[in-house]
């Protein structure tokens, strides 16, 4: 039976680099960018450990606020929207558009598994024009972000089916352990400058993008 596909969303399908003029224009220095977004997650973690559930919109401009004076900047309250709501037009990945379309032909129910909000993230797959979803589901419907194992356990009761037989595909590390966690398989994409967790357990598939995941998904699937 061909597992359930779920999909992380920031930096796996979309493109987070697309910010980087914004941040540039507004913080005069782009590579503010990812260490924004390590923030934002250390935030919304945070807040998971404590029992303080912080949802990724507030906890990405949080996290503006602390990167800029961290930088010695002052970022004005519409500059730190104008970036926050920009996550919501992100483009994909050139290689995520055909890989989609593939499994999905294949026959593979597929559905978005992100801890951005739901409007966010509905937002996000239309103005990709990523249209192959069966479901576009949120952690903040459960007020857990992954990789707690509520939103994995979420998606799994949303298609009807056992846990084990979801697949999370993702980029991060922390999403990959959380989903072996909870009982879902995984596959990792290996984009530039993500590394995989050495401890505890191991995706079965590993791809350098989409395309190559699709692939393993799909040769994995004709067994």
């Amino acid at each position: 039976m061909k597992p359930v596909l779920l999909f992380d969303v920031n930096e796996t399908l979309l493109d987070l680099s697309a910010l980087d003029s914004l941040f540039a224009e507004r913080l005069g220095d782009a590579t503010l960018r990812p260490l924004w977004f390590a923030q934002m997650l250390q935030l919304s973690f945070v807040g998971g450990l404590t029992g303080r559930y912080v949802n990724f919109t507030d906890a990405q401009l949080a996290a503006l606020t602390m990167v800029a004076a961290r930088a010695n900047i002052v970022i004005s309250e519409a500059d730190a929207q104008t970036i926050v709501d920009s996550m919501s037009s992100l483009p994909p990945h050139p290689d995520v558009p055909d890989a989609l379309n593939r499994l999905k032909s294949t026959g593979f129910r597929m559905a978005t598994l992100t801890n951005s909000v739901a409007a966010v993230a509905e937002a996000q797959i239309r103005n990709a024009n990523l249209d192959v979803f069966d479901r576009i589901l949120s952690a903040d419907s459960v007020s857990q972000l992954k990789p707690g194992p509520a939103p994995y356990e979420m998606a799994a009761d949303a298609f009807g089916v056992p846990i084990s037989e979801t697949c999370l595909i993702a980029a991060h590390p922390w999403d990959i352990s959380g989903a072996l966690a909870a009982g879902c398989s995984a596959a990792f994409v290996a984009r530039p400058g993500a590394v995989l967790s050495p401890l505890g357990s191991q995706p079965a598939i590993i791809g350098t993008n989409v395309d190559e995941v699709a692939g393993a998904l799909i040769a994995a699937a004709s067994e």
